[in-house]
């Protein structure tokens, strides 16, 4: 979903690897809780859908889904692993209003410069319908900078980012935390939040 060319290249050249360690991670809870945290066949955009995997497990819940990535190679393991047809755009594409019920954005919107953060979560909450859920996950730390394989990434402390929140005009539900290893093999603390839109 980023713009980054430098990002993008390591998800094309690198989409197969990610796709397979994300079919190895089994932490399901917070998209089953946001699944179960929708109306029966809700309209969802996951923006930054990657291989697919949490996409084909909002359809198969009965959602309708529109699933993002910018980067082509993402979008043809979505196509060929679970017949999804995916958008190939970036967050400033997103010009939707009131359109979604739920908004899906695990782990893409770190890739996004923090200057840029807070109009794409102005840009959010005006697709999502009145009291739309919104589900976000970023690596928590300072600054911006580039792993290893060369993404490029903006990291978050849980008070910056709840800020960011309530000024685009969300009210936090729940949050979650944690350590994981990413394509990169470092391990890296993350958070995970589901928040709904103000009225």
């Amino acid at each position: 979903m980023t713009t980054d060319r430098e990002t993008l290249d390591v998800y094309g050249r690198k989409a197969a690897d990610y796709a397979a360690m994300a079919d190895r991670e089994r932490n399901d809870r917070p998209l089953v809780a946001f699944i179960k945290s929708l109306p029966a066949r809700a309209r969802v955009l996951d923006l930054g859908c990657g291989p697919g995997r949490a996409a084909a497990r909002m359809v198969q819940a009965g959602l309708q889904v529109d699933a993002w990535d910018a980067a082509p190679e993402m979008a043809a393991l979505a196509r060929e692993q679970f017949g999804l047809e995916v958008r190939i755009a970036s967050f400033d594409a997103l010009d939707a209003d009131a359109v979604y019920d739920g908004i899906y954005a695990n782990f893409s919107l770190l890739h996004a410069p923090k200057a840029e953060m807070p109009g794409h979560l102005d840009r959010i909450a005006k697709a999502l319908t009145a009291r739309g859920l919104f589900h976000l996950g970023l690596k928590t730390g300072a600054g911006e900078r580039r792993d290893s394989l060369g993404r490029f990434y903006a990291y978050y402390e849980e008070s910056e980012l709840a800020g960011l929140l309530d000024a685009a005009g969300f009210e936090i539900l729940s949050r979650a935390t944690g350590t994981e290893a990413g394509l990169d093999g470092v391990e890296a603390p993350w958070i995970v939040v589901r928040a709904r839109k103000s009225d």
